[in-house]
């Protein structure tokens, strides 16, 4: 009943995650580079999950690679796209050989990198993979965000899946204070047409990363120049934002 992360959750993922609005974040993302005047044509989706943003990326005639540790989760995205690439890779060693105009990583999918010096490394590894002047965007729960995740410290549904079964989910979470993480306990039970059940659980750490040590992180993988901003109106951050945007910029004379 137990599973990895990212795992058993896969056939069900996206129709948890029916009403995420990707379009919207990819509107937000591109907005934002063409105001900053940069033309974009390629772009590597990091964490990519099963695809959500990968797809919009891709619909907007971008030469769109997909990356993401889970190859449950890359089996649903080339499912989904057969006509794009997809690698499987950790953020904080992955190794592609070529550069992009526009990095992507949405979806709190920073907040996994958990351990002392993860995110770094994972920003080193996004910087080595922009194009000089290319963007990077990304999403993260700051620490307020991950101690106070859901209201109530639950969610719970019950969705369709495609092939005519169910989900029925029930989430909690509670913040760890001596690990300083968040952990979200991901319960799962599919009920078939005829009757059958299938549960499943998998457990989900977060780490919370507020504005001065997104700063000091992308100063140290090389970023000259970055912005941390609220959605959807690139406000800046108050005090108890509990999510905030990134964009940096990798230099154009590098």
């Amino acid at each position: 009943m137990q599973h990895a992360p990212f795992t058993a959750l896969a056939r069900v993922y996206d129709a948890i995650m029916a009403d995420i609005e990707y379009d919207v974040w990819a509107d937000f993302i591109l907005s934002y580079a063409a105001e900053a005047g940069l033309s974009i044509t390629s772009a590597l989706d990091l964490a990519c999950g099963t695809g959500g943003l990968t797809q919009q990326l891709a619909a907007l005639k971008l030469e769109v690679t997909g990356l993401d540790a889970s190859p449950e989760m890359l089996k649903v995205a080339a499912e989904r796209m057969p006509g794009v690439r997809f690698v499987q890779g950790d953020l904080r060693t992955f190794e592609l050989g070529r550069t992009f105009d526009l990095v992507t990583c949405v979806f709190d999918s920073v907040n996994n990198l958990t351990a002392d010096g993860d995110l770094e490394l994972a920003l080193r590894q996004m910087h080595a993979h922009l194009s000089p002047g290319g963007l990077l965007a990304f999403d993260v729960n700051t620490r307020i965000g991950v101690r106070e995740l859901w209201e109530g410290d639950s969610i719970e549904g019950l969705e369709p899946l495609p092939d005519g079964s169910q989900v029925h989910y029930h989430w909690s979470h509670h913040y760890n204070a001596e690990q300083d993480v968040g952990v979200v306990q991901a319960f799962c039970r599919v009920l078939s047409e005829d009757g059958e059940t299938e549960e499943f659980v998998e457990t989900h750490q977060e780490r919370g990363y507020d504005p001065a040590e997104l700063a000091a992180a992308l100063g140290s993988a090389g970023f000259e120049r970055w912005e941390i901003l609220e959605y959807p109106d690139y406000a800046p951050p108050e005090d108890d934002s509990p999510r905030v945007w990134v964009f940096a910029w990798r230099a154009s004379n590098e």
